[in-house]
C-alpha cells in the first residue's frame, strides 16, 4: 500500500468516533455479512449501488477494497452499479488521484474502464459505470450497499442479494462547477473511506 494512502487511512481511523451510534449499527450489518463469509471460508462480495454509478458507488467500491486489504481480508471482492449506466465522474476521479491513487484509462470511450491502484501492483480495481445487475457483477450471495436514497427507493428488491444495507451519502454532484466542488468531493471520499474502514475494523 502506498505510504500516502496508508497515512490517509491512519487519519481516517482516528475519525471513527465521529460516526454516530445509529450509523455504526447499520455499518455493522455489512461487517456481519463479511464475518459470516470469512468464517465459512467463502468470498465476501460487496456491490455499492447508487443511481448513476458515477460517484458515491465508485468511492464505496474503491474504499471497501482498500479497507479490506488494510485489515488483511484478501477474500473480499468489491463492485459497483447503478439503476442506470453513465460514466465514472471526472470529479470523483480527480478526488481519488488527489488522495494518492493511481488511475489509468486506455480505452478512451465515453463510459471508459478505469484501473485504480493504491500501491499494490497485484490489486487493480476496475471501475466503469454499469447497471447493478451487469454481467460484471456477482449474481448471488452478495451484500448490496445502497449509497443513495434515490437508488434505495428505485430498487426495492435486488435479485440475488443475501444482505441489503442502506448507507446513503449526500451527493457531491450538488457542488459541481462551484468553488466548493473539489473540497466536497474530498469530503465525501473521506466519509466513505472512514465508514468502510470502520466496517472492516469490526471483523475478526
Amino acid at each position: 500500500m502506498s505510504p500516502i494512502i496508508e497515512q490517509y487511512i491512519l487519519e481516517a481511523v482516528k475519525s471513527f468516533d465521529t460516526i454516530s451510534e445509529e450509523r455504526k449499527s447499520v455499518l455493522k450489518k455489512i461487517s456481519a455479512y463479511v464475518q459470516k463469509k470469512v468464517s465459512e471460508g467463502k468470498a465476501a462480495e460487496l456491490i455499492y449501488i447508487c443511481t448513476h454509478n458515477s460517484r458515491r458507488s465508485h468511492l464505496g467500491q474503491i474504499w471497501a477494497k482498500v479497507a479490506a486489504t488494510y485489515y488483511g481480508f484478501n477474500n473480499v471482492e468489491t463492485y459497483s452499479g447503478g439503476t442506470e449506466a453513465t460514466a465514472f465522474n471526472p470529479n470523483a476521479i480527480k478526488a481519488i488521484e488527489t488522495i494518492g491513487f493511481t488511475v489509468t484509462n486506455e480505452d478512451g470511450k465515453p463510459n471508459a474502464v478505469y484501473s485504480v491502484q493504491f500501491g499494490d501492483a497485484k490489486i487493480v480495481i476496475e471501475c466503469f459505470s454499469k447497471k447493478y445487475d451487469d454481467k460484471a457483477n456477482p449474481k448471488q450471495g452478495f451484500c448490496a450497499v445502497m449509497t443513495c436514497t434515490e437508488a434505495d427507493g428505485a430498487c426495492p428488491y435486488i435479485d440475488g442479494a443475501e444482505v441489503r444495507v442502506s448507507t446513503p451519502y449526500n451527493d457531491p454532484k450538488a457542488f459541481d462547477e462551484t468553488p466548493h466542488q473539489d473540497a466536497k468531493y474530498l469530503e465525501r471520499s473521506k466519509q466513505i473511506a472512514t465508514e468502510c474502514l470502520y466496517v472492516f475494523s469490526q471483523i475478526n
